[in-house]
């Protein structure tokens, strides 16, 4: 596989990810609906006020993290893995001595040809002490030496 394919497998994988998310908080507010017209059905008192109530909660909940997981679709969607830089950023595959990191999303490790790479946020620790790191850069996270060999 060249680099590019590689940065798309990288990309559909989390991208997949992020839409199963979608998916399974779309049918769980679709179930919250249902379940709050069933209770609309049964018959009235504080038990009734009680389930009522906290399937609200529960439908707020799920709309919250629905709102966070559109951004997160966005986010992905204005990512640029066509371009390369000679600095890391978000949609480089970045080459330590000691590992593969995909800045895009904190996924964790996925192989893609039997070779692992980590997928990692722009704002998680690791992602925030690589950004604007460049090749034969060196950077130090949690007590591991890690030098940057290359940056696609």
């Amino acid at each position: 596989m060249t680099l590019p394919e590689i940065k798309e497998a990288l990309y559909q994988v989390c991208f997949e990810k992020v839409d199963n998310r979608y998916q399974k908080i779309k049918q769980t507010i679709a179930d919250i609906d249902e379940s709050l017209l069933e209770e609309d059905k049964s018959s009235a008192g504080d038990k009734h006020e009680t389930g009522r109530a906290m399937l609200q909660i529960d439908r707020e909940n799920a709309s919250k993290q629905m709102q966070e997981v559109v951004l997160v679709q966005e986010l992905l969607k204005k990512m640029d893995i066509k371009s390369t830089s000679d600095y890391v950023r978000l949609g480089s595959l970045v080459k330590t001595d000691k590992y593969m990191y995909f800045i895009s999303l904190s996924i964790g490790p996925i192989e893609i040809n039997e070779i692992p790479y980590v997928c990692i946020a722009l704002n998680s620790p690791i992602g925030q002490t690589l950004a604007g790191k460049r090749k034969g850069d060196s950077i130090v996270f949690n007590d591991t030496n890690q030098k940057i060999l290359a940056i696609y």
